[in-house]
């Protein structure tokens, strides 16, 4: 047996001001509670909230933080993810760091794709991430929309990852598929999977943990939670080779396949139904896209709201005596200057950011009318 015990963490996440502080304070709850977990992962832009304006340079304070926290606890800490722009193009990247218990940043990991049409004006990455505990196995990382397509997994297995991480956010009605996906990744490609989703502005909860056999050893409700979960990476071992409960062998069927798959190579020809495809962009009010009828809907302003994109442009003379919405942001993508994205501080006293209650506005004081 090869037990190593991960902890994911499910908490609220405020969109306005910084989380770090309330991130450091459920570590510290964490490890006095369950002193025996190895690794900690949070959800993705957890730090920060999902609003790109945030953005920090690639070396800031706030990862030394992290790093200190690791280093006190003799933990592996991926804190979630968040936006890192580039200082030599300028390009805005949902970034991931992996630090070991000494403290020491040993990946980075940019997020492959993007949530497009609506996290526009985030950069993919292009580099994936695998790295080893000791004595223990083999683990990458993925973000969120990276699960969706397997191509990544299907990478990342290949070269021997046997613990999946996956931070997430997701506060939209897929849920529920994505939870149907990491089940079929864990049993696909033989792995564990650890699917992190925040809550408030960080999602709408509901993490899990999936074993290779497909089977759920854990599933968050909509509150706050921390969850250690020893794994047996002997497990991810004896299935490779034998099969899930004696059965399917998938990645040695993968290996020893007869055929490759053309549609990867992009001159080939085979993905020509994919360019008949309308373009890649958000739908509007009243439309008929893919329907194939000739009656046009009258188009209406966008107005995106997501992880990465901000902007409310397009709404902010809106009529009938509703205020325009908070925090317009025409540069989407783009990070405004350090005096301009400094990160409101939290409250004075209290525990950093709090859980809230339902009809309350993460990160404002305002309450909904439902």
């Amino acid at each position: 047996m090869t037990p190593f015990a991960i902890a994911g963490v499910q908490m609220y996440v405020n969109a306005l001001q910084s989380n770090v502080d309330g991130m450091i304070q459920r570590l510290d709850i964490l490890m006095a509670r369950f002193p025996w977990t190895q690794m900690v992962l949070f959800s993705e832009l957890a730090p920060f909230g999902p609003l790109d304006r945030f953005a920090l340079p690639p070396e800031n304070e706030t990862i030394g933080k992290f790093q200190e926290a690791a280093k006190k606890h003799r933990v592996w800490l991926i804190p979630g993810s968040m936006f890192l722009k580039n200082p030599e193009d300028g390009r805005v990247y949902n970034t991931s760091v992996v630090i070991n218990p000494e403290g020491e940043v040993i990946r980075r990991y940019a997020k492959m794709f993007p949530f497009r049409p609506y996290e526009t004006g985030i950069a993919a990455g292009t580099e994936f991430c695998v790295f080893d505990v000791p004595e223990v196995g083999r683990f990458g990382l993925s973000i969120c929309y990276d699960m969706w397509f397997p191509e990544t997994t299907r990478q990342l297995t290949s070269q021997g990852v046997e613990v999946l991480l996956h931070p997430v956010l997701t506060g939209t009605t897929d849920r529920d598929a994505e939870l149907a996906i990491a089940r079929a990744t864990a049993a696909q490609f033989q792995c564990y999977i650890f699917d992190v989703n925040g809550l408030g502005a960080g999602g709408v909860g509901k993490s899990c943990v999936v074993d290779p056999t497909s089977m759920v050893l854990h599933q968050s409700a909509g509150q706050e939670d921390m969850f250690p979960i020893e794994v047996d990476l002997s497990m991810v071992r004896r299935q490779r080779e034998t099969g899930m409960k004696g059965l399917g062998q998938v990645l040695k069927s993968f290996r020893d396949r007869s055929t490759d798959f053309p549609v990867y190579d992009r001159a080939s020809g085979t993905d020509a139904f994919l360019h008949t495809l309308g373009p890649l962009e958000i739908p509007h009010q009243g439309t008929r896209a893919g329907l194939h009828v000739d009656v046009p809907a009258q188009r209406v302003p966008e107005a995106p709201s997501f992880k990465g994109q901000d902007s409310m442009s397009a709404f902010s003379h809106t009529p009938g005596g509703f205020a325009p919405e908070p925090m317009p942001n025409p540069t989407a993508g783009t990070a405004v200057p350090a005096a301009e994205s400094q990160i409101p501080a939290a409250a004075a006293g209290g525990v950093p950011n709090p859980p809230v209650k339902p009809g309350i506005l993460t990160g404002t004081e305002e309450t909904s009318s439902g």
